[in-house]
């Protein structure tokens, strides 16, 4: 299903100091893990044994937060910041990490943990792979 996010990366009407694709896939992987994050600390809340996932909910929800931060100031391009830039990245990167990480520990036992996981990792690489393009 495609996105709005590259038709308006593409309406964008002066350049921007980034590949407008690789910036797009980097956004859209943020939008979707923050979901991902989202879905899977509610699923969490409806478990019998709840208590046991006090870590991997409070790890859904900070990683939520910044995915959701980070995908807003890589949508905002007038005045940009390339030294915050990278710091959210590197942040949403180490948040991503261990998010995944925490989510791959409930993996086997709740399927909603292993799609986490397995967006967090996504967006890992994504924040990874933009930060890679910005040196």
């Amino acid at each position: 299903m495609p996105t709005t996010t590259m038709p308006m990366l593409e309406t964008y009407p002066k350049s921007i100091n980034l590949d407008r694709a690789k910036l797009a896939a980097t956004i859209d992987a943020l939008t979707d893990c923050a979901q991902a994050c989202t879905a899977c600390a509610d699923a969490c809340l409806s478990e019998d044994m709840v208590a046991d996932l006090t870590t991997c909910i409070r790890t859904d929800l900070d990683c939520a937060d910044i995915c959701t931060t980070t995908a807003r100031v890589l949508s905002r391009h007038t005045g940009y910041d390339a030294n915050l830039t990278r710091s959210l990245l590197e942040a949403c990167a180490t948040a991503c990490l261990s998010c995944g990480d925490e989510c791959a520990r409930h993996a086997d036992m709740h399927e909603h943990c292993r799609v986490c996981a397995d967006a967090c990792r996504a967006c890992e690489r994504a924040c990874r792979d933009l930060l890679a393009a910005m040196s």
